[in-house]
């Protein structure tokens, strides 16, 4: 009752931290997109780049979060930049590897038969491979989303907004009502991003693929 009461009188301040929220998590999410679907596409043509260039990517990946936000601080200062700069780099992965693999996926004799019926590799790519890997990108996509938005709640801890902000001066005051009032509307933007990224994979998925990635889990689960 007491975080009802709460919650209503300071609304205003935690929609303000929300907006802040989901905008250092999208920044970081088109900055990342800008990035990582050209590098998954050049990695499928370059294949002796591909080991190192993911190799790279998993290395940023195991970096602690606070680490590498520490580490954008002498560089970018403290503020929302460094939170999306580290961001960012975590976003890079899910989504390179997404496009590269759902491109690599591609059976090699529609290749050739595009080949045959006089496209280029630029029509192919944009025909045949992209739309083919686009469910596989979306869903590099999703992870990416939710992980991001979960993160950014440390941004607070190098001067940036959000409802991280909310959560750290909870901490700071031990003032429960305040960590819940970051806490629960991250938590809920989530959920909210899972649910709505995989209701537009399935919008945007055509059937026939859908129902082929279906077959695939279910032969893997038996196999297993």
């Amino acid at each position: 009752m007491d975080f009802a009461v709460f919650f209503i009188n300071n609304i205003g301040r935690i929609a303000t931290r929300t907006a802040e929220h989901v905008l250092i998590a999208l920044s970081a999410l088109f900055l990342a997109l800008l990035v990582a679907v050209p590098l998954g596409i050049l990695l499928t043509r370059q294949e002796h780049l591909a080991k190192p260039v993911l190799g790279l990517g998993n290395v940023i990946m195991t970096i602690p979060s606070l680490a590498l936000l520490a580490f954008m601080l002498p560089v970018l200062g403290i503020g929302n930049r460094p939170a999306i700069a580290a961001l960012f780099l975590y976003a890079l992965m899910p989504i390179m590897r997404n496009t590269y693999t759902g491109i690599k996926q591609v059976q090699p004799s529609l290749i050739e038969a595009a080949r045959g019926m006089g496209l280029k590799d630029f029509q192919i790519l944009y025909q045949l491979e992209l739309p083919l890997a686009f469910s596989f990108i979306l869903a590099g996509i999703r992870t990416t989303l939710v992980i991001l938005i979960g993160w950014a709640t440390l941004a607070a801890f190098i001067g940036g907004g959000g409802l991280g902000q909310l959560i750290w001066a909870g901490l700071t005051n031990i003032n429960y009502n305040l960590i819940l009032s970051g806490a629960i509307p991250a938590a809920g933007l989530a959920l909210l991003a899972d649910l709505l990224m995989g209701r537009l994979e399935t919008i945007l998925t055509p059937r026939d693929i859908r129902k082929t990635r279906v077959k695939e889990v279910k032969n893997a689960f038996n196999k297993d």
